[in-house]
Protein backbone atom coordinates (compact mmCIF):
# COMPACT_ATOMS: atom_id res chain seq x y z
CA UNK A 1 0.00 0.00 0.00
CA UNK A 2 1.56 3.67 -1.26
CA UNK A 3 1.78 6.07 1.51
CA UNK A 4 -1.03 8.25 -0.58
CA UNK A 5 -3.62 5.54 0.70
CA UNK A 6 -3.59 6.55 4.41
CA UNK A 7 -2.72 10.63 4.08
CA UNK A 8 -3.97 10.96 7.58
CA UNK A 9 -1.75 7.50 8.98
CA UNK A 10 1.36 8.96 10.86
CA UNK A 11 4.64 6.89 10.02
CA UNK A 12 4.41 3.64 11.83
CA UNK A 13 8.02 4.55 13.51
CA UNK A 14 6.27 7.53 15.09
CA UNK A 15 4.46 6.22 17.79
CA UNK A 16 2.56 8.34 19.89
CA UNK A 17 1.67 7.17 23.77
CA UNK A 18 -1.47 5.21 24.59
CA UNK A 19 -3.08 3.36 26.91
CA UNK A 20 -1.39 0.39 28.06
CA UNK A 21 -3.13 -2.85 26.84
CA UNK A 22 -5.30 -4.46 29.23
CA UNK A 23 -4.50 -7.64 31.24
CA UNK A 24 -6.99 -9.67 33.13
CA UNK A 25 -6.69 -11.15 36.43
CA UNK A 26 -4.62 -14.06 35.76
CA UNK A 27 -3.60 -13.39 32.64
CA UNK A 28 0.32 -11.57 32.22
CA UNK A 29 2.01 -10.21 28.98
CA UNK A 30 5.55 -10.47 27.55
CA UNK A 31 7.19 -9.21 24.96
CA UNK A 32 9.35 -11.87 23.05
CA UNK A 33 12.40 -10.15 20.38
CA UNK A 34 12.50 -12.36 16.74
CA UNK A 35 14.11 -11.55 13.54
CA UNK A 36 12.42 -9.05 12.39
CA UNK A 37 9.05 -9.16 14.53
CA UNK A 38 8.56 -8.19 18.11
CA UNK A 39 5.68 -10.25 19.52
CA UNK A 40 3.27 -9.62 22.14
CA UNK A 41 2.44 -12.96 24.25
CA UNK A 42 -0.42 -12.96 26.20
CA UNK A 43 -0.48 -16.20 28.95
CA UNK A 44 -1.63 -17.47 32.23
CA UNK A 45 0.01 -19.70 34.42
CA UNK A 46 -0.96 -23.29 34.53
CA UNK A 47 -2.95 -24.93 37.04
CA UNK A 48 -0.10 -27.49 37.27
CA UNK A 49 2.69 -28.43 36.17
CA UNK A 50 3.77 -30.64 33.16
CA UNK A 51 0.21 -29.26 31.08
CA UNK A 52 0.81 -29.82 27.28
CA UNK A 53 1.61 -26.24 25.53
CA UNK A 54 -1.20 -24.78 23.68
CA UNK A 55 -0.75 -21.68 21.39
CA UNK A 56 -3.91 -19.68 20.77
CA UNK A 57 -3.96 -17.41 17.16
CA UNK A 58 -6.23 -14.61 16.49
CA UNK A 59 -7.99 -13.35 13.54
CA UNK A 60 -7.85 -9.93 11.29
CA UNK A 61 -8.41 -6.60 13.42
CA UNK A 62 -8.17 -9.59 16.48
CA UNK A 63 -5.73 -9.75 19.59
CA UNK A 64 -4.37 -12.47 22.16
CA UNK A 65 -7.43 -10.79 24.22
CA UNK A 66 -10.03 -12.56 21.99
CA UNK A 67 -8.55 -16.05 24.01
CA UNK A 68 -9.14 -14.86 27.28
CA UNK A 69 -12.06 -16.91 28.09
CA UNK A 70 -11.10 -19.78 26.48
CA UNK A 71 -7.75 -19.76 28.33
CA UNK A 72 -9.13 -19.79 31.14
CA UNK A 73 -11.42 -22.44 30.80
CA UNK A 74 -8.62 -24.82 29.62
CA UNK A 75 -5.62 -23.43 31.96
CA UNK A 76 -6.39 -27.25 34.13
CA UNK A 77 -5.68 -29.42 30.34
CA UNK A 78 -2.98 -27.04 29.00
CA UNK A 79 -0.32 -24.62 29.61
CA UNK A 80 -1.83 -22.03 26.94
CA UNK A 81 0.04 -18.69 25.37
CA UNK A 82 -1.78 -16.25 22.74
CA UNK A 83 -0.23 -14.13 20.80
CA UNK A 84 -0.64 -10.63 19.37
CA UNK A 85 -0.01 -10.74 15.25
CA UNK A 86 2.39 -8.45 13.90
CA UNK A 87 0.38 -4.65 13.71
CA UNK A 88 -2.11 -6.00 16.22
CA UNK A 89 -2.91 -6.27 19.92
CA UNK A 90 -0.08 -4.93 21.69
CA UNK A 91 2.90 -6.14 19.17
CA UNK A 92 4.08 -3.28 16.56
CA UNK A 93 4.37 -3.91 12.74
CA UNK A 94 7.37 -6.08 11.31
CA UNK A 95 9.96 -4.44 10.03
CA UNK A 96 9.93 -5.51 7.13
CA UNK A 97 6.26 -4.65 6.38
CA UNK A 98 5.21 -7.84 5.45
CA UNK A 99 1.64 -8.60 6.45
CA UNK A 100 0.87 -11.26 4.11
CA UNK A 101 -0.69 -14.71 5.01
CA UNK A 102 2.73 -16.24 4.77
CA UNK A 103 4.13 -13.70 6.88
CA UNK A 104 2.18 -14.20 9.79
CA UNK A 105 2.42 -17.47 9.45
CA UNK A 106 6.35 -16.84 9.43
CA UNK A 107 5.64 -15.16 12.78
CA UNK A 108 4.09 -17.84 14.42
CA UNK A 109 6.87 -20.16 13.57
CA UNK A 110 9.62 -18.15 14.41
CA UNK A 111 7.52 -18.03 17.91
CA UNK A 112 7.52 -21.69 18.31
CA UNK A 113 11.05 -22.69 17.15
CA UNK A 114 11.97 -20.09 19.38
CA UNK A 115 10.34 -20.83 22.44
CA UNK A 116 10.99 -24.76 22.20
CA UNK A 117 7.43 -25.34 23.17
CA UNK A 118 6.29 -27.00 20.21
CA UNK A 119 4.60 -29.51 19.38
CA UNK A 120 1.75 -27.67 20.76
CA UNK A 121 -2.08 -27.78 20.49
CA UNK A 122 -3.03 -25.27 17.84
CA UNK A 123 -5.75 -22.99 17.93
CA UNK A 124 -6.60 -20.66 15.39
CA UNK A 125 -9.21 -18.19 14.71
CA UNK A 126 -10.46 -16.54 11.06
CA UNK A 127 -7.24 -15.32 9.31
CA UNK A 128 -5.65 -17.36 12.48
CA UNK A 129 -7.00 -20.02 11.63
CA UNK A 130 -5.70 -19.66 7.87
CA UNK A 131 -2.35 -19.50 9.23
CA UNK A 132 -2.61 -22.48 11.65
CA UNK A 133 -3.60 -24.45 8.67
CA UNK A 134 -0.52 -23.59 6.84
CA UNK A 135 1.56 -24.02 10.10
CA UNK A 136 0.17 -28.01 10.92
CA UNK A 137 0.58 -28.49 6.86
CA UNK A 138 4.17 -27.27 6.43
CA UNK A 139 5.22 -27.66 10.06
CA UNK A 140 3.82 -31.11 12.02
CA UNK A 141 6.66 -31.21 14.20
CA UNK A 142 4.92 -27.93 15.87
CA UNK A 143 1.44 -29.06 16.15
CA UNK A 144 -0.20 -31.78 18.19
CA UNK A 145 -4.07 -31.24 17.55
CA UNK A 146 -5.41 -28.05 15.65
CA UNK A 147 -8.62 -26.36 16.76
CA UNK A 148 -10.28 -24.23 14.09
CA UNK A 149 -12.81 -22.00 14.62
CA UNK A 150 -14.32 -20.46 11.60
CA UNK A 151 -11.08 -20.81 9.42
CA UNK A 152 -11.01 -18.56 7.14
CA UNK A 153 -10.56 -20.61 4.33
CA UNK A 154 -11.21 -19.75 0.70
CA UNK A 155 -14.90 -19.74 -0.59
CA UNK A 156 -15.92 -19.64 -3.99
CA UNK A 157 -19.40 -17.91 -2.97
CA UNK A 158 -18.88 -15.39 -0.72
CA UNK A 159 -21.26 -14.12 2.15
CA UNK A 160 -22.53 -10.34 0.79
CA UNK A 161 -21.91 -9.43 4.84
CA UNK A 162 -18.65 -10.23 4.44
CA UNK A 163 -17.72 -8.52 1.16
CA UNK A 164 -17.09 -4.68 3.11
CA UNK A 165 -14.21 -6.53 4.99
CA UNK A 166 -12.93 -8.23 1.96
CA UNK A 167 -13.07 -4.65 -0.03
CA UNK A 168 -10.43 -3.52 2.81
CA UNK A 169 -8.02 -5.61 0.62
CA UNK A 170 -9.05 -3.30 -2.11
CA UNK A 171 -6.38 -0.70 -2.77
CA UNK A 172 -7.83 3.07 -1.86
CA UNK A 173 -10.80 2.14 -0.01
CA UNK A 174 -9.01 1.98 3.42
CA UNK A 175 -8.69 5.40 3.06
CA UNK A 176 -11.54 6.52 1.90
CA UNK A 177 -13.45 4.23 4.73
CA UNK A 178 -11.56 6.12 7.15
CA UNK A 179 -12.39 9.67 5.76
CA UNK A 180 -16.29 8.56 5.55
CA UNK A 181 -15.92 7.07 9.17
CA UNK A 182 -13.87 9.72 10.94
CA UNK A 183 -17.04 11.32 13.02
CA UNK A 184 -17.28 7.97 14.08
CA UNK A 185 -17.02 7.39 18.20
CA UNK A 186 -15.31 4.20 19.03
CA UNK A 187 -18.58 3.15 20.65
CA UNK A 188 -20.37 2.99 17.57
CA UNK A 189 -17.20 1.32 16.13
CA UNK A 190 -17.40 -1.33 18.26
CA UNK A 191 -21.30 -1.87 18.30
CA UNK A 192 -20.76 -2.64 14.46
CA UNK A 193 -17.64 -4.90 15.09
CA UNK A 194 -20.16 -6.86 17.76
CA UNK A 195 -22.69 -6.80 15.05
CA UNK A 196 -20.57 -8.39 12.44
CA UNK A 197 -18.67 -11.16 14.45
CA UNK A 198 -21.36 -12.12 17.22
CA UNK A 199 -24.15 -14.63 16.40
CA UNK A 200 -26.59 -12.21 19.34
CA UNK A 201 -24.35 -9.43 20.33
CA UNK A 202 -26.86 -8.87 23.59
CA UNK A 203 -24.23 -11.92 24.85
CA UNK A 204 -21.71 -9.31 25.48
CA UNK A 205 -21.65 -7.81 29.11
CA UNK A 206 -21.89 -4.56 29.89
CA UNK A 207 -18.40 -4.42 31.47
CA UNK A 208 -17.22 -6.26 28.49
CA UNK A 209 -18.59 -3.81 25.99
CA UNK A 210 -16.64 -0.95 28.39
CA UNK A 211 -13.45 -2.77 27.81
CA UNK A 212 -14.05 -3.42 24.09
CA UNK A 213 -14.35 0.65 23.82
CA UNK A 214 -11.29 1.07 25.45
CA UNK A 215 -9.58 -1.06 23.34
CA UNK A 216 -11.04 0.12 20.07
CA UNK A 217 -9.92 3.90 21.66
CA UNK A 218 -7.02 2.81 21.97
CA UNK A 219 -6.34 1.53 19.02
CA UNK A 220 -7.38 4.17 16.98
CA UNK A 221 -4.16 6.49 18.07
CA UNK A 222 -1.90 3.58 16.63
CA UNK A 223 -0.67 5.28 13.44
CA UNK A 224 -0.29 1.76 12.24
CA UNK A 225 -3.69 -0.04 13.13
CA UNK A 226 -5.32 1.00 9.31
CA UNK A 227 -2.08 -0.10 7.67
CA UNK A 228 -1.85 -3.40 9.54
CA UNK A 229 -5.54 -3.86 8.67
CA UNK A 230 -5.50 -3.43 5.02
CA UNK A 231 -2.41 -4.93 4.25
CA UNK A 232 -3.74 -8.37 6.33
CA UNK A 233 -6.43 -8.29 4.54
CA UNK A 234 -5.13 -8.13 1.24
CA UNK A 235 -2.77 -10.58 1.99
CA UNK A 236 -5.16 -13.56 3.30
CA UNK A 237 -7.07 -12.14 -0.27
CA UNK A 238 -4.16 -12.79 -2.40
CA UNK A 239 -3.77 -16.76 -0.50
CA UNK A 240 -7.12 -17.39 -1.90
CA UNK A 241 -5.48 -17.17 -5.19
CA UNK A 242 -2.77 -19.31 -5.14
CA UNK A 243 -2.40 -22.59 -6.47
CA UNK A 244 -0.61 -26.04 -6.39
CA UNK A 245 0.50 -27.04 -2.85
CA UNK A 246 0.64 -23.28 -1.49
CA UNK A 247 -3.12 -23.47 -1.96
CA UNK A 248 -5.12 -23.71 1.22
CA UNK A 249 -7.69 -26.10 0.93
CA UNK A 250 -4.53 -28.46 -0.37
CA UNK A 251 -2.54 -27.57 2.06
CA UNK A 252 -5.88 -28.21 4.35
CA UNK A 253 -5.62 -31.94 2.91
CA UNK A 254 -1.82 -32.32 4.36
CA UNK A 255 -2.39 -31.98 7.50
CA UNK A 256 -2.23 -35.13 9.57
CA UNK A 257 -3.04 -33.61 13.28
CA UNK A 258 -6.49 -34.24 14.73
CA UNK A 259 -8.32 -31.44 14.06
CA UNK A 260 -11.68 -29.77 15.67
CA UNK A 261 -13.63 -27.81 13.26
CA UNK A 262 -15.80 -25.17 14.83
CA UNK A 263 -18.31 -23.21 13.01
CA UNK A 264 -21.41 -20.52 13.62
CA UNK A 265 -24.30 -20.81 12.00
CA UNK A 266 -25.02 -16.82 12.33
CA UNK A 267 -21.51 -16.22 11.01
CA UNK A 268 -21.81 -13.34 8.77
CA UNK A 269 -18.26 -13.74 6.95
CA UNK A 270 -17.45 -17.16 7.07
CA UNK A 271 -20.19 -19.18 5.24
CA UNK A 272 -21.42 -22.00 7.37
CA UNK A 273 -21.85 -24.11 4.44
CA UNK A 274 -18.23 -24.14 4.20
CA UNK A 275 -18.29 -26.52 8.05
CA UNK A 276 -19.08 -30.24 5.86
CA UNK A 277 -16.60 -28.88 2.86
CA UNK A 278 -13.85 -28.38 5.73
CA UNK A 279 -15.29 -31.95 7.67
CA UNK A 280 -13.99 -33.80 4.50
CA UNK A 281 -10.85 -32.12 3.26
CA UNK A 282 -9.01 -32.20 6.85
CA UNK A 283 -8.34 -36.08 7.26
CA UNK A 284 -8.84 -36.77 10.63
CA UNK A 285 -11.57 -34.02 11.61
CA UNK A 286 -14.19 -33.43 14.03
CA UNK A 287 -17.21 -31.15 13.64
CA UNK A 288 -19.15 -28.89 16.43
CA UNK A 289 -21.66 -27.40 15.07
CA UNK A 290 -23.08 -24.01 17.14
CA UNK A 291 -26.34 -22.83 15.13
CA UNK A 292 -26.55 -19.73 17.40
CA UNK A 293 -23.13 -18.73 17.17
CA UNK A 294 -21.22 -15.97 15.20
CA UNK A 295 -18.05 -15.85 13.67
CA UNK A 296 -16.40 -16.17 17.32
CA UNK A 297 -17.39 -19.13 18.72
CA UNK A 298 -14.61 -19.25 21.65
CA UNK A 299 -16.07 -15.73 22.71
CA UNK A 300 -19.46 -16.19 22.54
CA UNK A 301 -20.00 -19.68 23.60
CA UNK A 302 -16.58 -20.38 25.07
CA UNK A 303 -18.03 -23.31 27.00
CA UNK A 304 -19.12 -25.32 24.23
CA UNK A 305 -15.34 -24.55 22.45
CA UNK A 306 -13.76 -25.63 25.91
CA UNK A 307 -15.54 -29.28 26.18
CA UNK A 308 -15.37 -29.95 22.81
CA UNK A 309 -11.36 -29.82 22.66
CA UNK A 310 -11.57 -31.46 25.93
CA UNK A 311 -13.40 -34.51 24.52
CA UNK A 312 -10.26 -33.85 21.50
CA UNK A 313 -7.47 -33.99 23.72
CA UNK A 314 -9.33 -37.21 25.76
CA UNK A 315 -9.11 -38.98 22.24
CA UNK A 316 -5.63 -38.00 21.29
CA UNK A 317 -4.33 -39.22 24.91
CA UNK A 318 -6.21 -42.76 24.54
CA UNK A 319 -4.64 -43.42 21.16
CA UNK A 320 -1.16 -42.31 22.35
CA UNK A 321 -1.29 -39.09 20.01
CA UNK A 322 -2.23 -41.33 17.08
CA UNK A 323 -4.79 -39.79 14.76
CA UNK A 324 -8.33 -41.07 15.70
CA UNK A 325 -9.85 -44.07 13.11
CA UNK A 326 -12.66 -41.85 12.99
CA UNK A 327 -14.07 -39.25 11.19
CA UNK A 328 -16.85 -38.27 13.39
CA UNK A 329 -18.15 -35.02 14.89
CA UNK A 330 -17.56 -33.85 17.98
CA UNK A 331 -20.42 -32.83 20.53
CA UNK A 332 -20.19 -30.24 23.10
CA UNK A 333 -20.56 -32.66 26.36
CA UNK A 334 -19.55 -35.96 25.14
CA UNK A 335 -17.22 -37.83 23.07
CA UNK A 336 -16.91 -38.23 19.40
CA UNK A 337 -20.25 -39.89 17.29
CA UNK A 338 -19.92 -42.35 14.45
CA UNK A 339 -17.89 -41.73 11.52
CA UNK A 340 -19.35 -39.76 9.13
CA UNK A 341 -21.80 -38.32 11.45
CA UNK A 342 -22.29 -34.80 12.77
CA UNK A 343 -23.27 -33.38 16.05
CA UNK A 344 -25.06 -30.17 16.73
CA UNK A 345 -24.59 -28.58 19.88
CA UNK A 346 -27.73 -25.70 20.17
CA UNK A 347 -26.67 -22.35 21.00
CA UNK A 348 -29.46 -21.67 23.03
CA UNK A 349 -29.49 -24.34 25.69
CA UNK A 350 -25.39 -23.50 26.04
CA UNK A 351 -26.55 -20.07 26.49
CA UNK A 352 -26.96 -20.58 30.31
CA UNK A 353 -23.82 -21.75 31.07
CA UNK A 354 -22.24 -19.71 28.89
CA UNK A 355 -23.77 -16.42 30.32
CA UNK A 356 -21.20 -14.06 31.61
CA UNK A 357 -18.96 -16.87 31.66
CA UNK A 358 -15.51 -15.65 30.40
CA UNK A 359 -16.66 -13.17 28.09
CA UNK A 360 -14.98 -10.58 30.15
CA UNK A 361 -12.00 -11.23 27.54
CA UNK A 362 -14.38 -9.53 25.00
CA UNK A 363 -12.13 -6.92 22.51
CA UNK A 364 -12.66 -6.20 18.72
CA UNK A 365 -13.45 -9.44 18.17
CA UNK A 366 -11.90 -9.09 14.14
CA UNK A 367 -12.50 -11.88 11.47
Amino acid sequence: MSSTELPSVLPANVLPKVAPVRVAEGERLRSVGLPGITLTVRSRPPAREGLPPALYVHGLGGSSQNWSALMQLLEDAVDGEAVDLPGFGDSPPPDDGDYSLTGHTRAVIRHLDASGRGPVHLFGNSLGGAVSTRIAAVRPDLVRTLTLVSPALPEIRVQRSAVPTGLLAVPGVAGVFTRFTREWTAEQRVRGVLALCYGDPGRVAPEAFRHAVEEMERRLQLPYFWDAMTRSARGLVNAYTLGGQHALWRQAERVLAPTLLVYGGRDQLVGFRMAQKAARTFRDSRLLTLPEAGHVAMMEYPQAVALAFRDLLAETRASGGAAAASGGSMSSGGGATGSGGETVASGGGQGGSDDGAGISGTTNAGS
